[in-house]
C-alpha cells in the first residue's frame, strides 16, 4: 500500500540511484551498516511516522498546547509520539557510538526524519531541536556537558532548545541584553547568572522530558559593568530547566519561567514560548536571583558557536517546508485521480464525467508540485550528502570542498524549499477546490503550518543577504567556483543524450548570467547599497541550483533500466518533471536577474512616508 507521507520508491530512488549512499559503507565511521540496514531504518521511520506521528496531526492543531501555573503541557499523544521516536533510537540516530548513536550516515538519518517531518512537523519540531542542541554540545562542550546533558537528549530523556530572539531584537542578534553575570565555577564549567528574555521560542516548556536543555545567547559585562555593544561579548550558555543533583539527574528548579505562550498560525502542537530568565519571583536557585547558566566554549564566542545549531536548524527547516509541501502533493494527485468532475474537451458536454486529473490545467498544476517538492526534498539529502563528506571525505581537501559548498547551499536549502514547498501547498488548495479551503481536508492545515518556515530560522531577505553577502562576495566566489565546476560536469553529461540537450544548453546559459551578475556585484567595493536586491538574486540562484538538480535526476532516469511498467512510468515522471522546471521555472531566472543587474533603488530610495 503507498505511503500517505512520502513516495517511498522517490526516496529510495535519491538515495541510491543517484545519491550512491551505500558507497558510504566503505568509510571506516559507517562500515557497520550496509543497505539493508539503511533500508530498514527508512522503513521503521516510515511505520513509526504513520503509527505515531501522523494520527493526531489534526488533533494537536486543534487542541493547542496549555499554560497553567505548572508550566506548559502539551497533547498526551504529542508526548507519545517522542518518546516512541527516542526508543527506536532515532534522537542518536546520526550520533557516533560512543555518544550512544548508531553512526548512520547523516543523508540517511535526514531520508528517515523527511517522513515524520511530513506526518507531523508540528511533533517532529521537538525531536528536530534536540538533536541539533545535543550536537552542538558534542562538538564544542565539555566532557563534563557532554555526559550531563549530550547524552541525556541522545536518550531521549532531556529535549531542547536554542534561544536566540528577543522582543526587542528579533533576528539582530547584536541587539539582544539578555545579561549574564560570572557566579564561580563547578565540574559544569564556568557558571553565569543570567537575566533578561527570549522570544519566540519552541519548545521552551513541555511536560514530556525530564528536563530541557535550553541554549541561551547572552552577553557578558565588560570591565565597566556594562554590556558590550554589538556581538563581541555575545556568549553561548547551557541554561536546564532543573539543575542536576550529585547523581546528575534533575534536582531544583532553575530561574526560567514561561511568561507566556504564543498562538500560532500553524506548528500549534510546539509549544512556542516567552521565557523570562532570572526573575527571582518564583525560583531562586542556590538562594539568589537568576537563572544559572553554564558557559559553552570561550566568552564572546557564542554566535560562530550557535551557527553550528542554528546552520542545522535551517536545513532542518528546509526538510520540514519540503515534506509538508510533499504530503500537500500526495493528497492533491490522489484527490485529482478520484475527484469526478467535467469531461474531456473533444467531448463536448457529453459522455460520462472524467477524474479532474485527465484535464490540462490540473496536470500542469500537478506537474508544477512534483518539480517543487521533490526538487526540494533532492536538495536536502544532496546537503546532507555533503555533511557526510564534509566528515568523513577521503581527503582533507575533499572534506574542506564538502564544507564550502555546503556553506553556500545552505541560504538555498533554507528558503527555496520554505517558499516553494509552501507554492505547493498552496496549489494543493486549489487542486482541491472549495474543499481545500476547509478544515475536512488536511491541505488546509499543511499550508498555514507550512507558513512559518519563510520566517523560521532566519527569514527569505536574512538568507538572501547570507548568500550574496557572505557566500559570495566575501567568499570571492570560491564555494561558487566550485558549485559552477560540478554544473558544468552535469552539463557535459547531458549534452550527450539527445533527449537533454535543450535541459542542459538552458542550465549552462542560466548559471553563465548568474556567474557574470554576480562577477559584476563584486566590483561595488563596499557599496552600502550592494544588497539592496539581494532577495531577487537568491531566487535566481536557487532556481539554478534547482535546475541543476532536476537535470542530474533525468540523467539517472533516462539511464535507468526499467524492470516493469510502474517503474518505466515513474521514471517518465522524473524526467517530465525536468522539462517542465526548465520550461516554466528556469526562465524566471532572467528577469530576476535583470532587476539586481539594473542596481534599481526603486524601493531602497522611496522614503517611509510614501508608503
Amino acid at each position: 500500500m503507498p505511503s500517505a507521507i512520502i513516495n517511498s520508491r522517490d526516496v529510495d530512488f535519491l538515495l541510491h540511484e543517484w545519491l550512491g549512499v551505500e558507497a558510504l559503507c566503505a568509510r571506516d565511521r559507517f562500515s557497520d551498516h550496509s543497505r539493508e540496514t539503511f533500508d530498514a531504518v527508512i522503513d521503521l521511520a516510515r511505520r513509526l511516522a504513520e503509527t505515531e506521528f501522523l494520527p493526531h496531526y489534526r488533533t494537536a492543531d486543534r487542541i493547542e498546547p496549555r499554560l497553567d501555573d505548572d508550566g506548559a503541557h502539551v497533547l498526551p499523544e504529542v508526548a507519545e509520539a517522542v518518546k516512541a521516536f527516542a526508543r527506536a533510537g532515532f534522537m542518536g540516530a546520526a550520533f557516533p557510538a560512543e555518544l550512544d548513536g548508531m553512526q548512520l550516515p547523516h543523508v540517511v538519518y535526514t531520508a528517515a526524519m523527511a517522513h515524520f517531518m511530513a506526518a507531523n512537523v508540528a511533533t517532529a519540531a521537538y525531536p528536530m531541536l534536540t538533536t541539533g542542541n545535543a550536537g552542538l554540545l558534542a562538538a564544542f562542550g565539555t566532557p563534563a556537558q557532554i555526559d550531563a546533558f549530550a547524552k541525556p537528549e541522545i536518550a531521549g530523556r532531556y529535549l531542547g532548545t536554542m534561544c536566540l530572539s528577543e522582543p526587542q531584537a528579533g533576528s539582530s542578534l547584536s541587539d539582544i541584553t539578555t545579561r549574564a553575570v560570572p557566579d564561580g565555577e563547578d565540574v559544569l564549567g564556568p557558571r553565569y547568572r543570567l537575566s533578561g528574555n527570549k522570544m519566540w521560542i519552541s519548545g521552551g516548556d513541555q511536560d514530556i522530558s525530564e528536563n530541557i536543555v535550553h541554549l541561551v545567547l547572552a552577553k557578558v559585562e565588560g570591565a565597566d559593568g556594562k554590556l558590550v555593544p554589538g556581538t563581541k561579548g555575545v556568549s553561548l550558555f547551557i541554561v536546564p530547566k532543573f539543575l542536576l543533583d550529585a547523581d546528575g539527574g534533575p534536582a531544583e528548579r532553575n530561574d526560567v519561567v514561561v511568561a507566556g505562550l504564543n498562538h500560532k498560525m500553524g506548528y500549534r502542537g510546539t509549544t512556542n514560548c516567552l521565557l523570562n530568565f532570572g526573575e527571582g519571583t518564583r525560583h531562586r536557585p542556590m538562594g539568589k536571583a537568576g537563572a544559572v547558566g553554564y558557559l559553552v566554549g570561550s566568552v564572546g564566542q557564542g554566535l560562530p558557536i550557535m551557527f553550528h545549531m542554528m546552520n542545522e536548524a535551517r536545513i532542518s527547516v528546509g526538510l520540514g517546508a519540503a515534506m509538508l509541501g510533499y504530503r500537500g502533493y500526495l493528497l492533491s494527485l490522489a484527490y485529482a485521480r478520484e475527484r469526478l468532475q467535467g469531461r474531456h474537451a473533444a467531448a463536448r458536454g457529453t459522455g460520462p464525467m472524467v477524474p479532474i486529473i485527465e484535464h490540462a490545467d490540473v496536470k500542469r498544476m500537478l506537474l508544477a508540485q512534483k518539480s517543487y517538492v521533490e526538487g526540494a526534498l533532492a536538495l536536502i539529502l544532496y546537503a546532507a550528502r555533503l555533511v557526510d563528506e564534509q566528515h568523513t571525505g577521503e581527503s582533507e581537501a575533499q572534506r574542506r570542498a564538502a564544507a564550502e559548498l555546503l556553506g553556500l547551499l545552505t541560504p538555498i536549502a533554507k528558503s527555496w524549499p520554505s517558499e516553494w514547498g509552501l507554492a505547493a501547498n498552496d496549489i494543493a488548495i486549489q487542486i482541491h477546490g472549495g474543499y481545500g479551503y476547509t478544515r475536512d481536508f488536511d491541505v488546509e492545515q499543511l499550508y498555514r503550518d507550512n507558513r512559518l518556515n519563510p520566517i523560521h530560522e532566519g527569514t527569505t531577505g536574512v538568507q538572501a543577504m547570507d548568500l550574496l553577502g557572505r557566500k559570495i562576495l566575501k567568499d570571492r566566489g570560491v564555494a561558487l567556483g566550485q558549485l559552477a565546476a560540478r554544473i558544468a560536469k552535469t552539463v557535459g553529461r547531458a549534452q550527450c543524450h539527445p533527449e537533454l540537450a535543450v535541459e542542459a544548453k538552458a542550465l549552462a546559459a542560466a548559471w553563465t548570467e548568474i556567474g557574470a551578475v554576480a562577477g559584476r556585484l563584486g566590483t561595488m567595493g563596499d557599496d552600502p547599497h550592494l544588497l539592496d536586491n539581494a532577495t531577487p538574486f537568491l531566487s535566481a540562484f536557487g532556481h539554478g541550483v534547482l535546475a541543476w538538480l532536476w537535470l542530474e535526476q533525468a540523467l539517472v532516469a533516462q539511464t535507468a533500466t526499467a524492470a516493469d511498467a510502474d517503474a518505466a512510468a515513474f521514471y517518465q515522471g522524473k524526467i517530465a518533471a525536468c522539462r517542465f522546471f526548465f520550461a516554466f521555472e528556469l526562465p524566471k531566472t532572467g528577469p530576476w536577474l535583470r532587476i539586481v543587474d539594473s542596481r534599481t533603488d526603486i524601493a531602497a530610495s522611496l522614503p517611509a512616508a510614501a508608503f
